[in-house]
């Protein structure tokens, strides 16, 4: 069973920034770290950043220019740094994976909280 763990969330004040850490909890055949989502209270999950299968990256309008994502060179890892945060930003931040075997499948981590208040 693929198990993302997520870390780095947390509480911030408008303008602060936080990096958000993924790993998967061992190595996993043809797993792919690819990038993060979020839901809002009371919204549905979006699109965050994400790596398409080509390798270029899709970001959210609302945080272009401000949120960056990446990876290790070894694809164990998935950051996604976060900056100039606003209020709108609060939310839960999901790890997402994509594994190929003879299927595909989609893995989301179990999510961590960023809150930005003042």
């Amino acid at each position: 069973q693929v198990q993302l763990v997520e870390s780095g969330g947390g509480s911030v004040q408008p303008g602060g920034s936080l990096r958000l850490s993924c790993a998967a909890s061992r190595r996993f055949e043809r797993l792919y770290l690819m990038g993060w989502y979020r839901q809002a209270p009371g919204e549905t999950r979006e699109l965050v950043a994400v790596f398409t299968s080509d390798g270029d990256i899709n970001y959210a309008d609302s945080v272009k220019g401000r949120f960056t994502v990446s990876r290790d060179n070894f694809n164990r890892t998935v950051y996604l740094q976060m900056n100039s945060l606003k209020p709108e930003d609060t939310a839960v931040y999901y790890c997402y994976a994509r594994q190929f075997l003879a299927f595909e499948y989609e893995y989301f981590g179990p999510g961590t909280q960023v809150t930005v208040s003042s």
